[in-house]
């Protein structure tokens, strides 16, 4: 006779997924908004608007003393960190600076946008409260979305670009020594969305993808690239006060895959 108590249970009559009809909703996650430091600032229209989502460029750009803090792009998911008045590296925020040496934006992403944020967060950032005239993305190349093999040795950076920045001359354009992303390659996630806002709203826009995610050698690549074909003539210091070349060391930041790809 069988143990009734010792037997496995029998599988489930319902499928993983019609579990959560028995339970009750999640209450909505509030919307991302963006928050001016001036109550009185409606919008901003700069000439190029930066967007920083990899390690190498938000640490160099954390070391220009020339920049104004003007906004904060807020995620009501990401608590906020820190109660210093000068936000750090290991902080996880979004904010916006205005370079007092040249007509720039700068928003920094020091936190990780889930693949559902993504596009609420490219219309903040690109819309009618920030309406620039030209954009430049600094992210890094995911190795699972990369079509070739990746050598942690070699310091790399490919561009993509939208329609209005390919019609334009070579003169003219933005990281015009880069080769373009090889073709089968995948761009996903917030970067993705962001060129595409770019490429709706017939805006001028790149996106500059670098190898390693982060490594001396790839922060001295993109400071080159920034240096000579993005902002010409900005100062990005790399010492501190008492002149002792800044660390490299960034805070726990996850990647997330996102159903929004870009295959070049």
């Amino acid at each position: 006779m069988e143990d009734v108590i010792a037997e496995a249970p029998p599988p489930s009559r319902f499928f993983e997924e019609d579990l959560n009809n028995f339970t009750s909703p999640s209450p909505p996650i509030p919307s991302p908004f963006l928050l001016f430091s001036d109550p009185h600032l409606q919008s901003l229209q700069p000439s190029l608007l930066i967007i920083l989502l990899s390690s190498p460029s938000l640490y160099l750009f954390h070391s220009i003393p020339c920049k104004t803090l003007i906004g904060s792009l807020i995620l009501p998911e990401i608590p906020l960190s820190g109660k210093s008045i000068e936000p750090s590296l290991t902080d996880t925020t979004c904010n916006i600076y205005s370079l007092d040496s040249h007509d720039a934006v700068v928003v920094s992403i020091q936190c990780s946008v889930s693949p559902e944020r993504s596009h609420s967060v490219a219309k903040l950032l690109i819309g009618d409260r920030i309406a620039p005239q030209r954009v430049v993305i600094l992210d890094s190349i995911r190795s699972q979305n990369y079509r070739s093999r990746l050598s942690s040795d070699e310091a790399f950076a490919f561009k993509l670009e939208t329609t209005a920045e390919r019609k334009i001359g070579v003169d003219e354009k933005f990281l015009k020594g880069l080769e373009y992303y090889p073709s089968g390659s995948v761009v996903d996630g917030l970067s993705a969305a962001l060129l595409g806002r770019c490429q709706i709203l017939k805006i001028r826009g790149v996106l500059c993808v670098s190898w390693p995610e982060f490594d001396a050698s790839v922060v001295s690549l993109v400071k080159g690239l920034v240096q000579r074909d993005v902002l010409p003539g900005l100062d990005l210091n790399l010492s501190d006060e008492k002149g002792d070349v800044l660390p490299l060391k960034f805070g726990p930041r996850k990647d997330h895959l996102s159903q929004f790809d870009f295959y070049a």
